[in-house]
């Protein structure tokens, strides 16, 4: 990979790794179900000039809004309300990668190898070290909440795997369409205090929903979409690795999060067995001596 397009690669960790302390922030004052509104409304303000129709392709756009757009940034952000930490949440979130892998069996019909089998085993014992933490162990209702917003990742995934010929920005505005008034609607029916928390929120408050849509879906989406256009997709999608790493990280030095010896080792199973399930070492073989060229 050439050395301008592994730092954009960079930018893209960092854009995904610092939504999840923006989106904390939020969460700290914004009903969370409000918050995510919030975030799709901006997004879809931002999005509107590709906001088109999409003939032949308006049902399987309206199922990803749906499942993506609405069932798992709830359940997201309902699980990083509900955290103590945001390295719990960052790590168990990786969780969508073996889910997809095991749809994409049932549904694509695709087969796994013994490799990517143990790979989806460490996974998800990984997980399950993180939840013997006494940290998490008390908030068990927050991982039960992120391991299902990784089902409804996955879906999403192999959902968009069918669908062709739809652009990045109209797939996001898509999705913030659907997601915007979903969200809203379930915190009108689910949560309290809404007008409250609008009415008092500071500008870093706020600052959180524009972040967690543009920076995030925006920078992060948008540059990883580009470097999916160059490079293949086992290249590209192991270096995003890098982003719970990067989260783990900014979790301890800006949220204070501490690291036990089970969040740890829980880490590293985790993303070993995404790595498992993600890296092809021929690939990158081959693209790491074009970038030299």
């Amino acid at each position: 990979m050439a050395p301008v397009d592994s730092l954009l690669a960079l930018v893209a960790n960092l854009a995904w790794a610092f939504n999840f302390i923006a989106g904390k922030v939020g969460v700290s004052h914004f009903p969370p179900l409000l918050f995510t509104g919030l975030r799709f409304l901006i997004l879809l303000l931002v999005l509107l000039p590709w906001l088109r129709p999409v003939p032949d392709r308006v049902g399987a756009l309206v199922q990803i809004g749906l499942t993506l757009g609405v069932a798992h940034f709830a359940l997201m952000f309902l699980g990083l309300s509900a955290s103590a930490d945001v390295s719990s949440v960052a790590i168990a979130g990786q969780l969508y990668v073996p889910f997809s892998a095991l749809l994409a069996v049932l549904w694509l019909g695709e087969r796994l190898d013994a490799k990517r089998l143990i790979g989806i085993a460490t996974a998800f014992a990984g997980v399950l070290v993180i939840g013997f933490d006494p940290i998490v162990f008390q908030h068990l209702d927050a991982l039960a909440y992120i391991v299902g917003a990784s089902v409804m990742m996955a879906l999403a995934t192999v959902q968009m795997r069918r669908i062709q010929g739809v652009g990045v920005f109209t797939l996001q505005a898509w999705v913030a369409l659907l997601g915007a008034p979903g969200q809203l609607l379930l915190s009108a029916w689910l949560e309290q205090g809404q007008w409250a928390a609008i009415a008092s929120a500071s500008w870093l408050e706020w600052a959180a929903p524009a972040y967690s849509a543009i920076g995030s879906s925006l920078v992060g989406h948008g540059l990883v979409y580009y470097l999916l256009r160059r490079y293949p997709v086992s290249v590209t999608a192991p270096l995003m690795l890098l982003t719970p790493v990067l989260a783990v990280t900014l979790g301890v030095v800006v949220w204070g999060d501490r690291l036990t010896w089970k969040l740890l080792l829980g880490g590293f199973l985790t993303l070993a067995g995404v790595a498992a399930l993600t890296v092809r070492l021929g690939a990158l073989a081959r693209v790491w001596a074009r970038g030299r060229r």
